[in-house]
C-alpha cells in the first residue's frame, strides 16, 4: 500500500519551489536569460536570505526541496525524450554526425583538462564540460545523478553554462559570418557550439531560415548523444568502484538509471509516431515546466559561501572551454 504521509512531508517544499519557479517565469519575460538560470539564482537569493527555513537539520521545506531537486528532475528528463527524434540522424549526413561526436568528445575532455590546470573541483569541471559539449541544463540534470554531483556544482555550472550560450546567440553568427561560413555551415556551427536548444534555434535563424533548420537539426543530434554519455558515465563508475575496492553490495552498485531507460522510450514513441502531435507537445510542455521546478529547488540548497569558493575559477573554466569549443568546431567543418 502508497505510504501517503511520507510524500505529505514533502509539501511545503515542493511548493516553495513551485513559487520559485512562477516568479523566474515572470521575471524572464522582461529579460533575455535563461528561465533555468534564473530560477536557480532566485532560488539560491530565496534559500540564502531564509537560510535556516531550508538548510536546517530540522527543517519542514529541506525534505520536498530535496525530493523535488532530485526525483522529480528525474521524471522531467524522462519526459524530455519526447522531443527527440531517431529518424533525425538520418538527416544529418556521416560528416556532420563526425563533426557532432568529435566536438562533443573534444567539450568535455577539455572541460576536464582545464579543470586540471586551474585545480577546480573534477565534478564541476566535469559537468562544465557536459553542459557545453551535449545540452547545457538537461545534460548537466541527467549526468549529476551518475556521476554524483553536489547540488552546488550543478548550480554553478548550469548558470555559466547558460551564461556562455546566451552570449554565443550573439557571437556565434558574428563568428560565422566572420569565417565566410555558408548558410548551411553557418547553421552546423551553432548548432555544434551552443548549450541549449532554444539558443542554438534562436542563433541559427537569426543567420536565415536555412542555417535554423540546420541549427536545430544538429542540436537535436547531440541531445540524441545524451543516452550513450550517461552508458559510459556508469562504466566508468563501475571500474572507479572495482579499482577502488569499493565491493558494497547495495551502494557500490551503478546500473543504468530508470529514468535513462524512460527517456529512450519516450524517443522510440517520439520516432515511431505512435501518439498525435498534440499529446507530444503536451508532456513536452509538462516536462519543460517540472524541470523548471526543480531547478529552482536546486537553487534553494545552495550556499552563497561555497559559490563564493568556487565561482571564479569556474568561470575562467567554463569562458575559455567555450572559446576552445567554438574555434575546435570551426575547424572541425573547415577540413570536413
Amino acid at each position: 500500500m502508497l505510504d501517503i504521509s511520507k510524500y505529505k512531508t514533502y509539501t511545503k517544499g515542493l511548493l516553495a519551489s513551485i513559487a520559485v519557479a512562477i516568479v523566474a517565469s515572470i521575471i524572464t519575460h522582461f529579460i533575455s536569460f535563461s528561465t533555468a538560470t534564473v530560477a536557480i539564482i532566485l532560488g539560491m537569493i530565496v534559500g540564502n536570505k531564509f537560510y535556516n527555513t531550508f538548510h536546517a537539520e530540522d527543517s519542514k521545506f529541506k525534505s520536498g526541496v530535496k525530493w523535488a531537486e532530485k526525483d522529480l528532475l528525474m521524471f522531467a528528463i524522462a519526459l524530455m525524450g519526447i522531443n527527440l527524434n531517431f529518424t533525425m540522424l538520418a538527416n544529418l549526413g556521416v560528416k556532420t554526425i563526425l563533426i557532432i561526436v568529435f566536438g562533443m568528445m573534444f567539450t568535455i575532455t577539455m572541460g576536464i583538462v582545464l579543470g586540471k590546470l586551474f585545480k577546480l573541483n573534477p565534478k564541476l569541471s566535469l559537468m562544465i564540460g557536459i553542459g557545453n559539449g551535449v545540452c547545457g541544463s538537461s545534460a548537466i540534470a541527467a549526468t549529476s545523478g551518475v556521476a554524483k554531483v553536489q547540488s552546488n556544482d550543478i548550480g554553478i555550472s548550469i548558470a555559466l553554462v547558460n551564461l556562455m550560450g546566451t552570449i554565443g546567440i550573439f557571437l556565434a553568427p558574428f563568428l560565422a559570418h566572420l569565417l565566410g561560413f555558408t548558410d548551411i555551415q553557418a547553421g552546423i556551427f551553432t548548432g555544434n557550439t551552443l548549450q541549449a536548444v532554444g539558443q542554438a534555434v534562436a542563433a541559427g535563424f537569426s543567420i536565415s531560415d536555412e542555417a535554423g533548420h540546420y541549427a536545430t537539426v544538429v542540436k537535436m543530434g547531440r541531445v540524441l548523444l545524451l543516452v550513450p554519455l550517461v552508458l559510459i558515465l556508469i562504466y566508468v563508475a563501475k571500474r572507479e568502484n572495482k579499482k577502488n575496492g569499493e565491493e558494497i553490495e547495495a551502494k557500490g552498485k551503478v546500473g543504468v538509471p530508470s529514468f535513462i531507460l524512460w527517456f529512450v522510450g519516450f524517443s522510440v514513441v517520439a520516432s515511431l509516431g505512435w501518439l498525435p502531435k498534440e499529446v507530444e507537445t503536451i508532456i513536452g510542455t509538462v516536462s519543460h515546466y517540472i524541470t523548471l521546478i526543480a531547478m529552482s529547488a536546486i537553487g534553494l540548497m545552495i550556499h552563497f559561501g561555497t559559490i563564493v569558493k568556487s565561482a571564479g575559477t569556474a568561470f575562467k573554466v567554463s569562458s575559455l572551454l567555450f572559446a576552445l569549443q567554438l574555434m575546435f568546431s570551426a575547424l572541425l567543418i573547415s577540413l570536413l
